[in-house]
């Protein structure tokens, strides 16, 4: 992935997390994104093999936080992991359920579950909390979070639904000092896509705009959808906010939530972290 601030930042949009109720009567933030969120970030595919490694090597089931349209969860069930996937966005859980039915039967399973991941409780047919080998937050999920107090309840609910020294592995990027110079009232090209499944293209950019005091960074995404000829089919906005979170941050916010931090690597083919790193991708095990 690039280096470019916006191009990080515009990576950032959770999978269908919202701060919101997991009540399937109301709207989540990210539901206007699931008709278009496959193609629109159809370019990021580097984290799946992680995930689904991650997964597979934990030799037990796997909670899933975000699930979104299944961007990792459902190569992970194909591969033949157990994935229990929560989001509280109905319209990306529907279509990550078409998704589903298109594909057929996997090797492994996967459970989709409308839930808030600030605060979710998993049971059993016996009515037993349910513990997982390994938890995750792909694609920078948890800086759907607006503030550090619904961080912790996020992250105490996975310690809570960990078996003893299960596993929690997320990512999210490295705030860039230079960042402020983004702001603007005039949106910026982002990049060009081609879904690779439909063939569907569209011009992405962006406006960005910054609360460096609760380091809030709001996001409006403009979207050209491109006819055959290359002429402007569809216009569409997109708004969303993430927290971004530094280094230290996030470590003192693991420790003192339960964990012990595992790695921390630079990017998804488990590099060291350094001083060049544009990721954070985390490893943390239950205490």
């Amino acid at each position: 992935m690039g280096r470019a601030p916006h191009d990080r930042h515009a990576q950032s949009v959770s999978a269908g997390l919202a701060p919101a109720s997991a009540d399937p009567e109301s709207e989540s933030a990210y539901d206007s994104w699931a008709d278009i969120y496959d193609s629109i970030y159809s370019y990021v595919r580097a984290d799946i093999p992680f995930y689904v490694g991650e997964a597979l090597d934990s030799a037990g089931p796997t909670l899933e936080l975000g699930v979104g349209t299944g961007r990792v969860a459902i190569p992970t069930a194909a591969r033949g992991g157990d994935v229990v996937g929560i989001d509280s966005s109905a319209a990306m859980l529907s279509a990550a359920r078409r998704k589903i039915e298109a594909l057929g039967p996997s090797l492994g399973t996967l459970e989709l579950v409308a839930a808030d991941m600030r605060d979710f409780d998993l049971r059993d047919s016996r009515g037993a909390e349910r513990k997982f080998a390994l938890a995750t937050i792909p694609f920078r999920g948890i800086l759907a979070l607006m503030t550090v107090q619904d961080q912790v309840r996020a992250l105490r609910s996975v310690h809570r639904h960990l078996q003893p020294r299960g596993r929690l592995a997320f990512d999210v990027f490295v705030p860039d000092p230079y960042m402020a110079l983004e702001q603007s009232d005039v949106p910026r090209h982002l990049r060009d896509v081609t879904d690779p499944e439909t063939g569907d293209s569209y011009v992405l950019y962006q406006q960005t705009g910054y609360d460096f005091y609760n380091q809030i960074v709001s996001v409006r995404m403009l979207i050209e959808e491109l006819d055959g000829s290359g002429a402007v089919c569809r216009k569409m906005y997109r708004d969303y906010q993430l927290r971004y979170c530094h280094r230290w941050e996030i470590h003192h916010l693991l420790r003192c939530c339960g964990f012990e931090i595992e790695a921390l690597y630079g990017d998804f083919d488990r590099s060291e972290f350094d001083e060049t790193s544009t990721q954070m991708i985390w490893v943390a095990r239950k205490v």
